[in-house]
């Protein structure tokens, strides 16, 4: 194969690439909504449907992996193609761990199904809108090579760990005024901290997203 001819296979394995790993984020940042969304509206099938999801996420990670892991192999990509399939292979794994995250927040939805919660949601879904923002504006930055898109995850960061400390500040008030209202201030708090983590692996792959641009290392959480 002529060098030309070779060059162009490889650019359209990476667009095919890029589409791939598009399909897994929004897997995982739909699965984030409904699982809060489960929780919200008590909705067991619906917690159950992001348990589910959670096979074909987990499957397209593996999918990524091996392709990225043919490309390596066989395409012999130069500085700039090898560092951008690097940053895939570490951005797949911050997603699937986010969809790991959105199955615990639906089991949590299905766990205090039932019975009403011991106080509205308001803060949990604010900090759920954020952080799939965050997501999504994270694979953006990596698809069109946004620095700067990716540096202001940062501050949007900042803003979820804000309503995760307020969230958990009001759940353990509840807790000293009823002890009987223990177990599920926890969960609601384990929901809230759950959050703030997907908010995080956001940045991580800003922090990615950045060093595949630029070549530096950084920290912007």
């Amino acid at each position: 194969m002529r060098p030309t001819a070779s060059r162009k296979h490889l650019s359209e394995e990476l667009e095919d690439l890029n589409s791939r790993m598009m399909e897994m984020s929004s897997l995982v940042t739909t699965s984030v909504e409904n699982s809060v969304k489960s929780l919200a509206k008590q909705d067991v099938k619906l917690a159950n449907k992001v348990l589910k999801e959670d096979d074909k996420i987990d499957a397209l990670e593996l999918e990524i992996e091996n392709k990225c892991m043919q490309l390596i192999a066989l395409q012999q990509p130069l500085a700039g193609d090898l560092r951008a399939i690097g940053t895939c292979l570490k951005i797949i794994t911050d997603l699937e761990r986010v969809g790991d995250r959105a199955v615990d927040i639906a089991k949590i939805a299905k766990l205090l199904a039932g019975k009403p919660l011991i106080k509205p949601l308001v803060d949990i879904p604010r900090m759920s809108r954020l952080a799939i923002e965050m997501i999504n504006d994270s694979v953006k930055a990596f698809k069109t090579g946004d620095s700067i898109l990716a540096w202001g995850l940062g501050e949007r960061d900042d803003e979820v760990d804000k309503l995760c400390g307020q969230v958990i500040r009001e759940l353990l008030s509840f807790i000293v005024e009823d002890p009987k209202k223990t177990s599920d201030a926890f969960n609601l708090i384990f929901v809230a901290s759950f959050l703030e983590r997907i908010a995080d692996h956001a940045t991580n792959i800003g922090e990615r997203v950045i060093y595949m641009v630029k070549g530096e290392r950084v920290k912007i959480n």
